[in-house]
């Protein structure tokens, strides 16, 4: 049996200072079947010049979009590989060997796999800010708030093809959108790697100032009444779960 293909979708705009990093952590990955592919937004620097240096290989789509999660529709759309993830062009695997230990899990009967994920400085990469540490899904999570962290989330494509793509319509929540909507299916099924899987520097775009983090708290409110996972209490839970993040 062939082993998997995995696409790592990486979304650039003007990522010239940390697009490196990102490409030699795929690049350095000590599963060999790996389609990194590129869904850039027309950046004005060097980006694409650097991912063209490190890494020729890559598959670059550079064209206007209309936000990170068209990119990301673009990307998914545009893929090869039966097993989807994304690494945001500012973040790095954890080690040489996350996507090996991801595909072990896929050998098995599993739609997803996800695991932990480490904040880190936006300086510098090895100094760790907060800890996301996830559990087993079950479906009783949902209504508490329960997420993974969506950047050490891979499923298998044929997820996407029953569930649909990204809502454009949420600016900040529509990965949580799209996981809830996931992770309520009882014919799936998840696994957690109780390990970490990325490290994502700080300062993304749902926690950059007070204002945005008001709307996403907005959209979140708006996604839990649509999906009928509860009201007010789901959404402070989800808020509360983040504390034990910085201990």
């Amino acid at each position: 049996m062939s082993k998997n293909l995995f696409t790592v979708i990486t979304c650039t705009f003007n990522s010239e200072e940390t697009i490196a990093d990102c490409i030699g952590s795929v690049m350095n990955q000590s599963y060999p079947n790996i389609e990194h592919l590129i869904i850039d937004g027309l950046s004005s620097d060097s980006t694409l010049d650097v991912v063209k240096r490190i890494n020729p290989n890559c598959k670059i789509i550079s064209e206007k979009d209309y936000g990170i999660y068209d990119a990301f529709n673009k990307g998914i759309l545009n893929s090869s590989g039966q097993i989807i993830g994304f690494l945001h062009s500012d973040d790095i695997f954890y080690n040489k060997d996350c996507i090996k230990k991801i595909n072990t899990k896929f050998k098995q009967d599993i739609d997803g796999v996800y695991g932990n994920l480490n904040y880190v400085s936006k300086i510098d990469k090895n100094k760790i800010i907060r800890r996301w540490v996830s559990s087993q899904h079950s479906h009783s999570l949902i209504f508490k708030g329960w997420m993974p962290p969506h950047p050490t989330l891979f499923l298998r494509k044929k997820i996407y093809e029953k569930h649909g793509l990204f809502n454009l319509d949420y600016k900040i929540s529509s990965d949580y959108d799209f996981m809830v909507r996931i992770f309520k299916d009882s014919q799936l099924n998840f696994s957690h790697i109780p390990s970490v899987i990325t490290n994502m520097r700080i300062g993304g775009n749902s926690n950059r100032n007070i204002l945005n983090i008001l709307r996403k708290m907005k959209e979140d409110l708006r996604i839990i009444k649509s999906n009928k996972i509860g009201g007010y209490t789901t959404l402070i839970k989800k808020n509360i779960s983040k504390i034990n993040q910085f201990f």
